[in-house]
């Protein structure tokens, strides 16, 4: 039946090489959602003219919404597909083959393609797969062949599958000051950077000022009572949550303490997929030193590949009739910018009165030369339950993330989209920046701190009732899926473009 609708829609001038890209049922809203992809600018009435075919094969009971994007590959993204299908089915060739390897070129029907193999390994299977690929993906015909080269594969050097290298960031620390003994028995003269603290070890020195301090009770294996206390320490560089079981000839030496005291923890750092877990063995007392400047700390390199999540190139036809080279100001040539957004657990986003809350999602684009080029989208695993306000507020399920990789798996790909690029959210400078750059620099990824705020952007340059980035859309005409982080940064995308088209300027970093 979609084979069927798709004959129907090529018959249209401006479809004849489209390709259905994807047909989802959302469950929750029992919307079925079509994406079709040509790589020609057509006509609202042709919108119109397919939303009817495709309105003909879903059954009556379902609402149906139609998504048509205009999306013409070069040569660079046409060779960028051909390497990950290489390397997603021939990984034994894609240890081997360099970019070099790779030729491709435009004709008037599409593109062909050839690869350049060691001997013995070239064969028509190899070509199938990527044309199939690659027809998945983009419009037009596609042709290759495989030709072997004079290589041996003893004379080549590859990176072991292809994988990207370990880097382990040395730990900073400082001299502790004022240190006093409370209930440990041994000076502790060094304290190792909370922000620092991403490995496991046994007796892990932490030192800081107490923002947040609870007492509380649980009941042990033997079903006593006992008390513990929760502590959230910042040193300057981080906060760090510390969860402390002391003895029971220590409860009265420790419960004197109160929030703005300076404590000296010795304890065990558990990492739990990719997040730090820290309880403490010793409380003693001990400061930072005074003026402490924190030394600043590199970031681990840029990972060589995406891993878990790989961008998708974008564009759509809404694009292609606003933004052309006359009406982009000049102000967002050559330069990149990251357009992102999240869906969390909660609000919590610094961990000074109980544990961080998680990203579920993670929507981006990335805005180049004044045009949305590139999208980046993936579900994350929180590792906890779903809250039914959160539920409610996104149509973000537990079945929807269970099998979504966890933020340790996502946060190097997330890094490499946006290093380098400036950043731009609505409300990103006092909430979305503050979770990825937690999550990232628990990992050794360190963001550069430049940041646009569509929120501050909008005040200064619109009258609205308020400024909630559905107001905006509204002002602007622009529909979509509220509180979707794909959605929501797509629309922040266009509402920044629009803004800036406004003031013919950059607004400040925050």
């Amino acid at each position: 039946m979609i084979d069927k609708c798709l004959r129907e829609i090529r018959l249209l001038d401006n479809f004849r090489d489209a390709i259905i890209k994807s047909v989802v049922l959302d469950s929750r809203s029992e919307i079925v959602e079509v994406k079709i992809i040509t790589d020609k600018a057509f006509q609202s009435g042709e919108r119109e003219k397919i939303f009817n075919i495709i309105r003909k094969i879903v059954p009556s009971k379902f609402g149906c919404k139609v998504e048509v994007n205009k999306l013409s590959p070069d040569e660079e993204m046409v060779k960028q597909k051909i390497a990950e299908t290489v390397k997603e089915n021939f990984k034994a060739l894609s240890v081997t083959l360099t970019e070099e390897d790779i030729e491709v070129r435009k004709t008037d029907k599409g593109f062909e393609f050839k690869l350049s193999v060691m001997r013995g390994m070239a064969n028509v299977e190899m070509c199938d797969a990527i044309i199939k690929n690659l027809k998945r993906n983009f419009c037009g015909e596609f042709f290759g062949e495989c030709v072997e080269n004079k290589r041996d594969a003893l004379d080549i050097e590859v990176d072991e599958e292809q994988e990207n290298v370990d880097f382990e960031m040395p730990a900073r620390y400082f001299d502790i000051a004022n240190f006093t003994l409370l209930e440990g028995n041994e000076k502790q003269k060094k304290a190792v950077y909370i922000s620092d603290l991403n490995f496991e070890g046994e007796n892990v020195v932490v030192c800081g000022t107490i923002d947040d301090i609870r007492e509380r009770n649980y009941t042990n294996a033997k079903n006593q009572e006992k008390t513990y206390f929760s502590y959230t320490l910042n040193d300057g560089t981080a906060a760090l949550r510390v969860t402390y079981f002391p003895r029971l000839k220590s409860i009265e030496k420790i419960r004197p303490l109160k929030i703005g005291d300076s404590i000296v923890c010795t304890g065990k750092s558990e990492l739990y997929n990719g997040i730090i877990r820290y309880t403490a063995n010793l409380v003693d007392l001990g400061t930072v030193p005074e003026n402490f400047v924190p030394e600043k700390r590199p970031s681990k390199p840029v990972p060589k590949f995406y891993s878990v999540v790989k961008p998708q190139p974008f564009s759509d036809i809404e694009q292609t009739d606003m933004f052309t080279a006359v009406t982009i100001p000049d102000c967002l040539k050559d330069k990149t910018f990251v357009v992102f957004d999240l869906e969390t657990t909660g609000l919590n986003c610094a961990p000074t009165s109980g544990n961080m809350d998680a990203i579920i999602e993670i929507g981006a684009f990335k805005i180049v030369n004044g045009v949305i080029s590139e999208s980046f989208s993936t579900f994350v695993n929180p590792q906890r339950k779903l809250s039914d306000e959160i539920i409610n507020l996104t149509g973000i399920t537990e079945d929807m993330v269970k099998d979504a990789p966890v933020i340790g798996e996502v946060v190097p790909d997330f890094f490499k989209f946006c290093q380098g690029n400036i950043l731009v959210g609505h409300n990103a400078a006092n909430f979305d920046f503050k979770f990825v750059d937690y999550y990232c620099s628990r990992l050794g990824y360190m963001l550069d701190r430049k940041v646009m705020d569509t929120i501050p952007l909008a005040q200064e340059l619109l009258f609205l009732s308020n400024y909630k980035l559905n107001t905006i859309a509204d002002h602007f005409k622009i529909t979509f899926n509220h509180h979707r982080a794909i959605d929501d940064a797509y629309v922040t995308a266009k509402i920044f473009l629009e803004l800036i088209k406004i003031k013919k300027s950059l607004p400040k970093l925050q």
